[in-house]
């Protein structure tokens, strides 16, 4: 990471091109682009994840490890999901066009569009956002391990998270048939009013994969 900018240079950036810049895409209405140093090189410690989606789809749950993120939804509604480790509880806030939810560094979040068209940007307070997805987790911890650790079955867990896919940023998978019956609290609030969290224990909450 560079400490200095040297702002004489003619090889010094001070515009993109977000729409060039794509990080994952699952179809038309869902996808995620990407902004860091690396596409503009006059950044200092800022980066930014432009997301897309339509209504019933989840940015997977994820940690970054090296940044915070700033939420703010710019269309839509979107419910950002954030597991609290000092009071080990999920908080749910769920957020329309001018309104934003924080995530600190390192917290375990997920978030889902509530509506079509749903558009929201995740600033972060580093030069490149680096991730840890849950479906990188998934797949890549040995099942005999996950079966030890938490006493379960490790071929029902194989058979489990066989469909899973590393990489997956966003979910569900296309070819996914399968009906789930839980849906997100979508509360209905006015547009300057930032929606009050709702507070679950985490054991109740599906895990989606």
């Amino acid at each position: 990471m560079n400490s200095t900018i040297d702002f004489s240079s003619p090889s010094t950036q001070f515009s993109f091109d977000v729409n060039k810049s794509q990080l994952f895409k699952k179809d038309q209405q869902n996808f995620i682009n990407v902004l860091g140093v690396s596409q503009l090189n006059s950044l200092k410690n800022l980066s930014m994840l432009d997301t897309y989606l339509s209504k019933g789809n989840i940015v997977e749950p994820h940690y970054h490890q090296n940044a915070a993120e700033l939420v703010y939804c710019i269309s839509g509604c979107a419910t950002v999901s954030i597991f609290n480790p000092f009071m080990k509880q999920l908080m749910q806030f769920t957020i329309m066009p001018g309104q934003v939810a924080n995530v600190p560094q390192g917290w375990w979040h997920f978030i889902e569009a509530q509506a079509d068209h749903t558009h929201f940007l995740a600033i972060f307070d580093a030069n490149t956002p680096e991730v840890i997805l849950g479906s990188d987790i998934l797949k890549f911890t040995p099942s005999s391990i996950m079966a030890r650790t938490y006493c379960i079955d490790e071929q029902q867990w194989k058979q489990t998270t066989a469909p899973v896919k590393p990489n997956t940023f966003i979910g569900p998978y296309k070819d996914c048939h399968q009906n789930h019956n839980y849906q997100q609290p979508y509360h209905h609030s006015h547009p300057s009013h930032f929606s009050m969290p709702v507070i679950q224990q985490p054991k109740n909450f599906p895990f989606y994969s």
